[in-house]
């Protein structure tokens, strides 16, 4: 079983809306028996709900996150995982400086997905539009998407 963890700021847009549009598409190809899929936050506060526009945007790619609850980055253990999965170059330092012995499993969702290019953040949608939001989610649908044809 393939183990993965995306881990944004605060577990509340981006980590979960990867969390959640992975799931599905790897229940759609009945392949949800190889994955172990999770979310945190580099500085969650645990039991969060999703922000109300990440979960409208989800809808719009026929997912239903409305049953997360944020956890912190500290209620994980990292070295569980066979890849961990952040959204900016920063978030990747803070969690390769919190332990190190992960480093080599730690990528930016478009590092991971398309390392040839010079684009690697993926830009926090909170407190944004909802047009924003939506832009965000079809971003990580398409990087999460890479991720699923590479294993």
């Amino acid at each position: 079983m393939k183990k993965i963890l995306f881990m944004c700021t605060g577990n509340t847009c981006r980590s979960p809306m990867a969390k959640y549009y992975m799931q599905k598409r790897v229940k759609d190809l009945k392949k949800e028996d190889e994955y172990f899929i999770d979310s945190c936050g580099i500085y969650a506060i645990d039991g969060e709900v999703a922000t109300l526009k990440a979960i409208q945007a989800m809808y719009s790619l026929n997912v239903d996150m409305r049953d997360h609850r944020a956890k912190n980055m500290l209620q994980v253990d990292l070295k569980d995982y066979d890849l961990i999965i952040t959204f900016t170059m920063k978030q990747k330092k803070n969690v390769m400086a919190y332990c190190q012995s992960v480093r080599r499993k730690v990528f930016t969702l478009i590092e991971y997905s398309k390392p040839n290019t010079t684009m690697k953040d993926i830009a926090d949608p909170y407190g944004h539009n909802l047009d924003t939001y939506k832009e965000c989610s079809r971003l990580i649908a398409r990087y999460v998407d890479k991720i699923i044809e590479s294993f």
